[in-house]
């Protein structure tokens, strides 16, 4: 489903991912792993749109994505939840949502994929009138995946979604990616929180100053003894 291909990307002068290539097939869930700096998160802009490459390509579907305006690249089945969410904090949760199904602006079922989003995330449904900045960290976080959702995305890309929420909430954000992958939606995840995303994914790749150094299934790289030193504490 998607195919990157030797990709290099410079961040404010600096080169942040290099010769990457990595592929993600139709139904998977992929971890993409590695410290702070290792260059996920560029990783997920530059599939997205949101950073230039220097070089290399990016496919989704066979279409190449790296031609494309980063506001085309939804319409073609992909969503994007950044690290940093982006939600519009003094709209309602509702109008956060509805902003995601903008594509679908003409449809009559525009809003048709609430009924999974409030399957998913039921705390939403009771939040709607609430302006997205007194939400907590986690339903925050549940919104931005929920907003995702509404563009009626065939792959989703998420950026640390663990980051700064309750454990509590943790768990239900990786239930969640399950029931999501359960859906028909591919995922391509970047997470710190390795053991608990190698439980739920199919494959992984582990990132080290821009290059990926490791790729497996999630079983090989949880197994792999450097991944265990360097990641696990073990």
């Amino acid at each position: 489903m998607l195919e990157v291909s030797n990709l290099t990307t410079a961040y404010n002068g600096l080169i942040a991912i290099s010769d990457i290539s990595m592929a993600v097939a139709e139904g998977e869930i992929v971890v993409v792993a590695g410290a702070n700096g290792a260059g996920k998160s560029t990783l997920l802009k530059s599939i997205a749109g949101m950073e230039k490459p220097q070089s290399g390509a990016v496919r989704f579907d066979g279409q190449a994505l790296d031609a494309l305006p980063p506001h085309r690249i939804p319409t073609c089945g992909l969503a994007y939840v950044p690290e940093n969410r982006r939600l519009f904090p003094r709209l309602s949760v509702a109008d956060n949502l509805r902003l995601g199904s903008y594509l679908f602006r003409k449809r009559a079922d525009r809003e048709a994929p609430l009924e999974q989003v409030f399957s998913l995330f039921p705390r939403l449904k009771e939040r709607l009138p609430q302006r997205a900045e007194t939400l907590s960290g986690g339903e925050q976080q549940m919104l931005a995946i929920g907003r995702a959702l509404m563009t009626r995305p065939r792959l989703l890309m998420l950026d640390e979604p663990s980051q700064g929420i309750m454990p509590k909430l943790v768990d239900e954000i990786f239930e969640a990616v399950k029931t999501i992958r359960a859906s028909g939606v591919t995922v391509l995840l970047v997470e710190q929180r390795l053991v608990e995303s190698l439980e739920i994914a199919d494959r992984a790749y582990v990132l080290q100053t821009g290059r990926v150094t490791l790729s497996g299934s999630a079983q090989e790289i949880s197994d792999n003894p450097e991944v265990r030193r360097a990641y696990l504490g073990m």
